[in-house]
């Protein structure tokens, strides 16, 4: 196996990908997940191109890899991206148990070019109100709230994660 590439070399192609997407009718955002092992699983960001809103490089790049290893987890992997990932990016990372992610450009670099996160950021801090999306708990008019939960802890065939 060849030596692993610095953060340096991934981000460069990271860069290059969001450049040639934006010609391709893609969004500015190039991602790679580089696994424990060396395998290479690129994203691009098609949001506008697929109408799908969650279709962010990074996000593409996870799902790719989890596909091409098998497995919902990336432990170990590094996320190598062309600007600093969102919210729901970091979600993602989180989620797939990547263990480290690099960027290029930061979210002040993107809401310079119209791409700005500010307020997804600032729903999640501490104490915000969260006028942008109100969230409420409600219960169900039938069943328990919880009946999911009670069905998956017998399930004895779940796979957990």
């Amino acid at each position: 196996m060849d030596a692993p590439q610095r953060p340096e070399h991934y981000l460069a192609r990271a860069v290059e990908l969001a450049t040639t997407n934006v010609l391709n009718n893609g969004g500015p955002f190039g991602a790679i997940v580089v696994t424990a092992d060396g395998r290479e699983f690129r994203g691009l960001n098609r949001v506008t191109a697929t109408l799908d809103p969650t279709a962010h490089a990074e996000v593409s790049a996870i799902r790719n890899a989890c596909q091409g290893v098998g497995s919902f987890d990336l432990s170990g992997a590094t996320l190598y991206t062309s600007c600093e990932p969102c919210p729901m990016c970091l979600s993602s990372s989180l989620w797939a148990r990547i263990s480290q992610i690099y960027f290029a450009a930061s979210r002040h670099d993107a809401a310079d070019a119209g791409f700005d996160d500010a307020l997804f950021y600032e729903y999640f801090d501490a104490g915000n109100d969260r006028a942008l999306m109100p969230v409420a708990k409600v219960a169900p008019a039938v069943g328990n709230a919880v009946d999911p939960f009670d069905q998956w802890r017998t399930n004895i065939s779940r796979i957990a994660y």
